[in-house]
């Protein structure tokens, strides 16, 4: 392996950690930090959809009805070749309720499958599947009954 490559993986880690923090901070207009304008993705509904709009109504969909939120990304495998790459992440959320269900919570697990892309202002994910696969908790704290 090589310093670029080395480099590259760097970069795509650092990236799905500033991604979690864009998540739990609710800052929506940051999501272009990590994601392509173009991005494809499925997040676990079955449902494709295209766009950072849509990636952003997603997010928004969730996590706007919520209090705090606490995404964390682990055992991340990277595999880089040239200017693409496909990243493999654990993540685990915790979602908090808020106003009268403050102190609830809903719990997510699963795995982010995400493909890169080197553009001009770095490594951004154009296709990103999510593959949940334990639930815990009141799913009513992210909207859902």
């Amino acid at each position: 392996m090589d310093l670029q490559t080395l480099l590259d993986e760097r970069d795509i880690v650092r990236a799905l950690s500033r991604f979690a923090r864009i998540l739990d901070n609710k800052e929506w207009n940051c999501l272009t930090e990590v994601f392509s304008n173009t991005i494809s993705f499925d997040y676990g509904t079955g449902e494709e959809q295209v766009g950072i709009s849509a990636l952003r109504s997603n997010m928004t969909r969730y996590l706007d009805c919520c209090g705090n939120t606490q995404h964390l990304i682990g055992s991340i495998v990277v595999d880089v070749q040239g200017d693409e790459a496909i990243s493999r992440a654990y993540v685990q959320a915790r979602h908090q309720g808020k106003n009268e269900s403050t102190g609830t919570v809903y719990d997510t697990n699963g795995e982010y499958v995400d493909q890169w892309e080197r553009q001009k202002d770095g490594w951004k994910i154009i296709r990103r599947d999510a593959i949940w696969s334990m639930f815990a908790g009141n799913p009513a704290v992210i909207g859902r009954v």
